[in-house]
C-alpha cells in the first residue's frame, strides 16, 4: 500500500521503530506527570506541591544540558536512547513500589511520602537531560534530508497525540483502577518503548571529532545558538511564553477547586490542550504551511497567551475545556514552526549540542514554569496567577515583534 507523500517517512523501518517507541514513551511520561501530580495534591491538597515535582525535574535538566548535548554528539544516539529507556522503566518500577500500599503504611508522614516523589522525579529528570534532545537529533540520521521537514512534522504529531492519550488515559485509568495500578500500566509502556528502540541499528557518531573537548564542544553549541538569530527568536520567545503561561501546572487544584470535577474531568481537562495540538499538527501534516512561518510564529503565541488569560477567568467547566482547546491548537502549530527551524538550521555535527541547549531553555522551562505558577498560586492565589501568566506572554510577543525582525521574516 503506497503512503501519501506527507506520510512517506513512515516508509523508513527504523524511522517506525523510532516513532513508536516515542510514541509509548510520551504517553508513559505524561501519564506519570498527571498521575503524580494527582497523587500529591491529594496527598498535601497543595498546588505547591505540584511546583516542587516540575522544581524536582527543571534543575537536573538545567544543569545537565550543555554536558549532555556534548555527550550526544559523541555517542551513538540509537544505544544513548535505549539506556535513557531502560532507566526510565526503572523509574516507573520505583513509583510502582512507592504507591504501593506497604510502602504507604511505612511512611506514614505525608511530607515524607512527597519527598520520594521529587526524588523519584529529579532522577528522571536526570535521564530526560540526555534523551529528550538526543530523541531529537536521532531524527536526521533515520530518513534523507529530503523528508526531514516531514518526519519532523510526523514526530510532533506523533509526541501531541501520546500526550493526549497519556493525560486522559490517566484519569480514566485513577478512576477505574487507582494510582498504584496505573503506575503497571506506564511501566509496560516503557517497555514496549524499550523493545522498539532495540529494532533500531546502530548509527554512526557524527560528532566524533569533537572527543576530548568538553568544554570546548559545549561553547560551540551555544556560540551557534547565539549566532544564529532566527533559531534563538524562536527559542527565545517559546521559552518565555511556557514559562509565564504555565496555566497547566494549576489543573489539578482548578479542577478540584474551582470546577468540582472528578478524576475523570481532570484527565480530560489536562488533555485538552494536546487535544487541540492534535488537530493543528494533523491539519497541518495534510496542509503543510508553505509561506510566512516566523510571523505566523508571533500570532500564534499571541494566542496562546489570550486563551490562557481565557482559562483564568473561567469557572464553568466546558468554556474552561474550550480556553484550553484553543490554546493547544495555537501551540501546536508553534511547535511544528520551532521543530522544523532546528532541524533545519542545524548541522549534523552539532544536532545534540543544539538540541541540548534547545532542551535547557525550553523543554526545562516547562518544569521552571510549573514551579513559578506553584509558587505563585500560594503567594496570590490560582486565577490571579494564570490571568498573570498570559498577560506575560503577550508580552513577550509584542518585545519579541520589535527585538527579533529576523524571525519575523523567516519562511521555510
Amino acid at each position: 500500500m503506497k503512503l501519501l507523500p506527507n506520510l512517506a517517512p513512515l516508509s523508513i523501518p527504523p524511522y517506525r521503530y523510532f516513532i513508536t517507541a516515542r510514541f509509548f514513551l510520551i504517553m508513559a511520561l505524561r501519564m506519570v506527570t498527571t498521575v503524580v501530580g494527582y497523587k500529591l495534591f491529594q496527598l498535601t491538597q497543595s498546588s505547591f506541591s505540584i511546583g516542587l515535582v516540575g522544581l524536582s525535574e527543571f534543575i537536573p535538566v538545567f544543569s545537565l544540558a550543555l554536558y549532555a548535548g556534548h555527550v550526544i554528539d559523541l555517542s551513538d544516539k540509537r544505544t544513548l536512547l535505549l539506556k535513557g529507556l531502560i532507566a526510565y522503566t526503572v523509574c516507573t518500577a520505583l513509583l510502582i513500589l512507592v504507591t504501593s500500599g506497604w510502602f504507604e503504611n511505612q511512611w506514614q508522614n505525608k511530607n515524607h511520602l512527597a519527598w520520594c516523589y521529587y526524588a523519584i522525579i529529579f532522577c528522571s529528570g536526570v535521564i530526560r537531560a540526555f534523551v529528550g534532545p538526543g530523541a531529537n537529533a536521532i531524527i536526521a540520521q533515520l530518513v534523507p534530508r529530503e523528508q526531514l521537514s516531514l518526519a519532523v512534522n510526523l514526530s510532533s504529531s506523533t509526541f501531541l497525540t501520546a500526550s493526549i492519550l497519556g493525560h486522559a488515559s490517566a484519569g480514566f485509568l485513577i478512576a477505574g483502577i487507582g494510582v498504584h495500578y496505573t503506575f503497571f500500566v506506564i511501566c509496560l509502556y516503557t517497555t514496549i518503548a524499550v523493545f522498539m528502540v532495540s529494532r533500531v541499528h546502530k548509527l554512526p557518531v557524527a560528532g566524533s571529532n569533537s572527543r576530548g573537548k568538553a568544554w570546548s564542544s559545549v561553547q560551540e553549541g551555544i556560540q551557534y545558538v547565539f549566532r544564529n538569530k532566527i533559531l534563538l527568536g524562536a527559542i527565545s520567545l517559546d521559552l518565555f511564553a511556557v514559562l509565564f503561561g504555565g496555566a497547566a501546572a494549576l489543573i489539578p487544584e482548578v479542577a478540584h477547586r474551582i470546577l468540582e470535577a472528578g478524576p475523570i474531568g481532570f484527565g480530560w481537562l489536562n488533555a485538552a490542550t494536546d487535544i487541540g495540538a492534535v488537530i493543528s499538527v494533523i491539519f497541518i501534516i495534510v496542509f503543510p504551511l508553505k509561506k510566512h512561518q516566523g510571523r505566523l510564529l508571533f500570532f500564534v503565541v499571541a494566542g496562546f497567551g489570550i486563551c490562557i488569560i481565557g482559562f483564568g477567568l473561567s469557572s464553568i467547566y466546558w468554556i474552561s475545556f474550550i480556553a484550553l482547546l484553543c490554546s493547544g491548537v495555537l501551540d501546536g502549530i508553534s511547535v511544528v514552526i520551532r521543530g522544523t527551524i532546528l532541524q533545519l538550521t542545524t548541522p549534523d555535527e552539532m544536532r545534540g549540542r543544539v538540541s541540548s541547549v534547545n532542551s535547557m531553555f525550553i523543554n526545562s522551562s516547562n518544569e521552571l514554569g510549573q514551579f513559578e505558577s506553584g509558587f505563585a498560586s500560594r503567594m496570590i492565589g490560582t486565577v490571579p496567577t494564570i490571568i498573570f501568566g498570559g498577560c506575560m506572554t503577550l508580552a513577550v510577543v509584542i518585545i519579541a515583534w520589535f527585538k527579533a525582525p529576523g524571525l519575523r521574516k523567516f519562511e521555510y
